[in-house]
């Protein structure tokens, strides 16, 4: 999973989970107000009750009932009970049923609040207070207590929260909505390195730079830090690779002299074998001081593949391997390739003459824009090919079509390795005839 989604689904579920708590927490609280009104309207419907006893032929009665009408209805949800000593008088909604009230001690005028059974199997909510009533009324102590349907305060809470539900889904939806943005501002310095990281590799930027924000800017600077250590390791190997290749150049041209006194006295043979030897020594050396050079261009050489080509194929054609072959080059004009021109030349070049060894009437280049940012120029002769088994290792160095031909065996090699530095690639494939050498190069 991204580091976005990530993010996105962490929020989401803390979202989620507050959202959720702040509606349970909500739901209480309406709940707690809404048993708190009803607790206030028992205690006016109490105070009624209280009010309204009499004592009628020496019997303690309730002379004015409270005015609501549930009072009076069975099992109203309104309900109403006093016990004065052996006297219990009851509402008429509560028909034949007796409220259970709770063994508790209540001190004269104090009220208590109960959750107790009713009709029906019904919770209640009461409450109930004890008075010591005068004298006028018998005296003694009564316990008054009226009581309502609690059904009645969780319907309430049931459809605050079935109300309450479409607002929270709403402000979830803004929630997540607001949480995307802010990742997405937040990711966007990301994006930002992506791209920078992007340019370097195509030598379109030299550093990160420092111009990030603080959480990033550690990661830039050492990229950074990586990079300047890259370069000045790059630059220490060139120039190692360019003072052991001038090194040698030295060594070599004091056998060639060796060679030419060896020719003076009539050795020739011993010459001959000094002289070719030191000649192979030569081009290998200069290879080298070509790598070191190639490594030193950057992707900002451009070279154009058709006229590179043309090039190539005129040096051949005065070749006694060249000069027997029909030499086609079907190349569009305009292909701009991102290597430099000698780099290619020298790549064409082995590819070319390595062709050229092997036809036996004719070799063709040609180049075709491949995806958009690469394209392939391939080199095919219509000599015998190779092996299957050994097309994989054509590309190793010192590995040659024919052990028994001259050439140094480099020539793929040095080709491989110079698409390579380039960010392309070498491939080679048995065509019908002969084979075809293909180079895989950026497109400028």
């Amino acid at each position: 999973m991204s580091l976005r989604w990530r993010l996105l689904a962490a929020g989401a579920a803390a979202l989620i989970l507050a959202l959720g708590l702040a509606a349970a927490g909500l739901a209480q609280l309406f709940a707690t107000h809404v048993e708190r009104r009803a607790v206030a309207e028992l205690s006016v419907h109490l105070d009624q009750v209280m009010s309204g006893l009499e004592r009628r032929d020496g019997a303690l009665v309730l002379a004015r009932p409270p005015a609501d009408p549930r009072f009076a209805q069975p099992y109203g949800g309104l309900y109403w009970q006093v016990a004065a000593g052996e006297a219990l008088l009851r509402s008429r909604s509560l028909w034949d049923h007796e409220l259970a009230l709770p063994d508790d001690a209540l001190r004269d005028g104090e009220a208590h609040v109960h959750r107790i059974p009713g009709p029906e199997a019904a919770g209640l909510l009461s409450l109930e207070r004890t008075v010591a009533l005068p004298e006028r009324l018998g005296g003694g102590p009564a316990r008054a207590t009226v009581a309502m349907t609690a059904a009645e305060i969780d319907s309430a809470t049931r459809a605050f929260v079935t109300d309450m539900a479409p607002y929270l889904a709403l402000l979830l939806l803004v929630l997540v909505g607001a949480q995307w943005v802010q990742v997405s501002v937040g990711l966007a310095p990301l994006r930002h390195v992506g791209a920078r990281v992007s340019a370097l590799r195509r030598d379109r930027a030299a550093r990160m730079g420092a111009n990030w924000p603080r959480e990033v800017q550690p990661l830039a600077s050492e990229l950074d830090g990586l990079l300047a250590e890259r370069d000045a390791d790059v630059a220490s190997a060139r120039a190692r690779a360019g003072d052991l290749a001038h090194g040698l150049k030295t060594p070599l041209q004091a056998l060639l002299g060796e060679a030419g006194r060896l020719r003076a006295q009539g050795e020739d043979t011993a010459a001959a074998g000094i002289e070719e030897v030191a000649g192979a020594m030569r081009a290998h050396v200069e290879r080298e001081l070509a790598r070191a050079r190639t490594a030193a261009r950057a992707r900002a050489a451009r070279a154009d593949a058709a006229e590179v080509a043309r090039r190539v194929v005129g040096v051949l054609k005065r070749t006694p391997d060249g000069d027997r072959l029909d030499w086609v080059c079907d190349m569009p004009d305009g292909l701009s390739l991102a290597i430099d021109e000698a780099d290619l030349a020298e790549a064409l070049g082995a590819l070319a003459e390595n062709a050229a060894r092997h036809a036996r009437a004719r070799v063709t280049l040609t180049a075709r824009a491949g995806e958009k940012t690469a394209a392939q120029i391939c080199v095919a002769d219509d000599g015998p090919g190779l092996p299957p088994a050994r097309l994989a290792a054509m590309t190793a160095r010192g590995a040659r079509a024919d052990e028994g031909g001259q050439g140094s065996g480099l020539g793929l090699t040095i080709a491989a390795e110079i698409a390579r530095a380039a960010g392309g690639d070498l491939s080679l494939r048995n065509t019908t005839p002969g084979l075809s050498a293909c180079l895989t190069l950026p497109v400028a």
